[in-house]
């Protein structure tokens, strides 16, 4: 009896070991035809909170990742709504642009939770943090790239 053979043309026995998808001293790249891969399920968006934003700040801090950081570069704190490509510039509750992400003067069509006083404390989970320079969103992340 062979240790090694193949059926239907995927390699099976001690040599089709697989690690998630590594397979070990195989030439044939094909998982065998029972493995069963590390499936990794994506995270589910959360939605975006006050805290959140602090601790995005907190990350990117001293940097262009920041309002402060990327302002002479010509970037506004804005927020994307990734469901819609709606841009919505970081405002006040009375309509003025702020100069950093606030979640009182985004429309209702984003704010999923309010506190008892009416204020908006969530934001739907499809609403990322960013920038407008342009008219065009960068993340924090594109954001600080360009702003070195």
């Amino acid at each position: 009896m062979a240790r090694f053979g193949t059926v239907g043309g995927i390699q099976t026995g001690a040599a089709a070991r697989i690690t998630g998808y590594e397979f070990l001293n195989s030439r044939d790249r094909r998982p065998p035809m029972n493995a069963r891969p590390a499936i990794r399920f994506p995270r589910a968006p959360t939605a975006l909170t006050a805290e959140a934003l602090r601790q995005q700040n907190r990350r990117f801090r001293g940097g262009g990742g920041v309002s402060a950081g990327n302002r002479a570069w010509g970037f506004v704190p804005a927020f994307l709504d990734t469901a819609t490509d709606r841009i919505y510039r970081a405002c006040f509750a009375d309509g003025r642009p702020a100069p950093m992400h606030l979640l009182e003067g985004l429309p209702p069509a984003v704010v999923a939770a309010r506190d008892a006083a009416g204020r908006p404390i969530a934001l739907q989970p499809t609403v990322r943090a960013g920038f407008v320079r342009d008219a065009r969103f960068y993340t924090r992340e594109q954001a600080a790239g360009v702003a070195r």
